[in-house]
């Protein structure tokens, strides 16, 4: 597995031209939409504090059995396409509402970028995961981008039920740890990524590349 420079090359020109991700709004369940609290092209904030305590803007109000419930936004952007035939209608679970047209920061560009080029180790089930101790070891004294792994390298454990199911690298090829996306013991839902490998002959080319990244992109 080698990292597809052309492909990264491409990717980054798209982002210049475009650094912008939309995230849709939806319903987190049924309901009747009483008010709209935003109107089209006004900024949003997410969620501030320092634990993330306060919640985003509002932007409409769902009410279900006569119990009102503002959903807010969890993204800072810019409001747009919202659905204003929806008002005082009764919508179903999972509709989008309105979407928020969010400006990517340096270290989300870094992060779109990076999930798109490592080897990527994605969860198989919706469960609990825990890396390797040893390896949290190396990490915790080395940092990411300095502990290696080769293919039969014990990576993780999987915990579910009770049940223990250690997670193997299959690849063949020297790996550099680059990033982790997830927290010891939190719930990952199936196909989200876990590990994010580097072979390590394409090291000092991808950091390069970030470096590129960060003085190109205000931080």
């Amino acid at each position: 597995m080698k990292i597809d420079f052309q492909q990264l090359t491409q990717m980054i020109q798209k982002l210049k031209a475009n650094p912008y991700k939309i995230y849709p709004v939806k319903t987190p369940h049924t309901g009747k939409i009483i008010e709209f609290k935003v109107k089209e092209g006004m900024e949003v904030t997410g969620p501030r504090g320092k634990w993330l305590e306060k919640p985003g803007s509002p932007l409409f109000v769902l009410e279900r059995e006569k119990n009102p419930k503002i959903i807010s936004s969890n993204y800072n952007g810019v409001v747009q396409n919202i659905r204003f035939e929806f008002l005082n209608k009764f919508v179903e679970a999972f509709e989008t509402v309105l979407e928020i047209k969010h400006a990517l920061t340096q270290e989300e560009i870094i992060s779109e970028i990076l999930l798109s080029t490592l080897f990527v180790i994605k969860a198989p089930e919706t469960a609990r995961y825990i890396i390797n101790p040893e390896l949290a070891k190396q990490i915790e004294k080395e940092g990411l981008g300095k502990v290696t792994v080769k293919q039969g390298s014990e990576l993780l454990t999987m915990t579910f039920m009770k049940r223990e199911t250690p997670i193997h690298l299959r690849e063949r090829g020297t790996f550099v740890i680059y990033r982790l996306y997830f927290k010891p013991f939190e719930i990952v839902p199936s196909n989200a990524p876990l590990i994010g490998l580097c072979p390590v002959e394409d090291l000092p080319y991808l950091e390069r590349i970030i470096q590129r990244i960060k003085e190109e992109w205000p931080a």
